[in-house]
């Protein structure tokens, strides 16, 4: 690292910026899931109430896909940005844009009100905040990563990969008590408004501590040390030099997009297609699975802080296939022991914690945020649009679905653990091209 020993212990200021950085991304995970659990009533307000209700779910459903497809959008133009400029202004104007959109939802009129101009100026910021949440997420793991010593790059990451799922839990606790604490039409009216003004409150928290933050040392010695003539172009220097990073990145994302998508969002509702299961009870236990997620992203983190990526990677990836495939065989057998499964689960999904360290590995350091942004949103944009719909449809007549769907990224991660495995080395985390 720049002017730092490399096994330098942690310094007081280190562990301030990752609280930061975590801090904020939980917050920022929370803006992003909105829509998810508001997605029925915020369409039955944008949307006129003569349209079908299963069309209606479909616009729906589609409004929250808009904000996966404009992830990568954000992630190439931000992310270019933020290799020419620096990583500290990123930052700051992907929380500004994410607060004020949200907070611009909370205030928008409804389709009663001003018609068709609601859902547009509702897309619009929508398009906003998911370009801003995409460049966010990448550059949450840089900012740790170009920050603390080298010896806890993984671990410092895998904290931002749990922060993340920390937003996701907080999410889950919050609009269990909106749901119990307002009728339906109380949130029809505008109890709706009230998720996207305290996501707006919240977000203006980590901003309080801005002068604080520091931009990144990586990007500070680079801007020293390059050419007064030398023209930035990192898009262009990421898709001449770094196009194996960039494919293993995608396969990285595929790894880290299918198992948030399917084991944190999607399986509540693919159980309920297929198993009679006690909602409060796999509401339950789908909350302990996430908590120890959380736990595994740290474990999985700190473990590969000190052994082959490659190794640790395969070893994880076979755990979470057997398991999952242990907490179908249990549905299937009645469900008794249904929270130890959901929280092993979750334990060995957490071999995503890992993950991110591999990242900024791959990707030099004037490309980083440009590269990781790219592969990044594009994949988690398919696998966000497609697997949801994809897995409903495929559960209606294979119950197994989600865990044959889990089993074949296990094995993706089993190929990409081999590959890491054989590599000699990776390359030094300040190199430049």
């Amino acid at each position: 690292m720049p002017a730092r020993p490399q096994y330098e212990l942690m310094s007081s200021k280190d562990k301030n910026m990752v609280m930061f950085v975590c801090f904020s991304s939980a917050i920022m995970f929370f803006d992003f899931l909105i829509y998810l659990y508001m997605a029925d009533i915020v369409s039955a307000t944008f949307l006129p109430d003569t349209i079908d209700s299963k069309f209606a779910r479909l616009q729906g459903l589609g409004l929250f896909a808009i904000g996966y497809l404009a992830r990568p959008l954000g992630g190439i133009l931000f992310g270019r940005y933020g290799d020419i400029k620096g990583r500290k202004p990123v930052l700051l104007y992907s929380m500004l844009a994410t607060m004020l959109s949200v907070l611009a939802m909370a205030c928008l009129p409804t389709y009663a009100q001003w018609g068709w101009v609601a859902p547009a100026l509702f897309i619009t910021l929508r398009l906003i905040q998911g370009m801003s949440f995409g460049v966010y997420v990448p550059l949450a793991w840089i900012f740790i990563a170009e920050h603390v010593p080298r010896q806890y790059l993984s671990l410092g990451c895998s904290y931002a990969t749990a922060s993340f799922y920390v937003g996701v839990l907080f999410s889950n606790a919050f609009f269990i008590w909106l749901t119990s604490s307002m009728t339906p039409d109380q949130l029809m009216n505008n109890g709706w408004r009230l998720p996207f003004f305290i996501a707006a409150i919240l977000s203006c928290l980590p901003l309080l501590t801005w002068r604080l933050v520091k931009e990144s040392p990586f990007f500070t010695d680079l801007t020293s040390r390059k050419p007064d003539k030398q023209k930035p172009k990192p898009f262009t220097l990421l898709l001449k030099h770094c196009r194996q990073s960039i494919f293993i990145g995608l396969m990285l994302t595929l790894i880290i997009s299918s198992i948030t998508t399917v084991i944190i969002l999607l399986l509540p509702d693919l159980m309920e297609l297929r198993f009679s299961v006690d909602n409060d009870l796999f509401s339950f236990a789908h909350s302990l699975g996430i908590v120890f997620m959380i736990f595994g992203c740290i474990f999985y983190g700190l473990v590969s802080n000190y052994q082959n990526f490659g190794k640790i990677l395969i070893v994880g990836s076979l755990l979470l296939i057997a398991q999952m495939f242990a907490f179908y065989y249990h549905l299937q057998s009645g469900g008794d022991y249904i929270l130890i499964m959901y929280a092993l689960l979750g334990f060995f999904a957490g071999i995503i914690g890992m993950i991110p360290a591999i990242f900024v590995l791959l990707f030099p350091t004037n490309v980083r945020l440009t590269g990781i942004a790219f592969s990044y949103n594009v994949m988690y944009a398919v696998v966000g649009g497609l697997v949801p719909f994809g897995l409903a449809y495929a559960t209606m007549y294979i119950s197994f679905a989600p865990a044959l769907y889990i089993a074949f990224i296990g094995f993706i991660g089993v190929i990409m653990g081999l590959y890491f495995y054989h590599l000699p080395e990776f390359k030094k985390i300040d190199t430049v091209i």
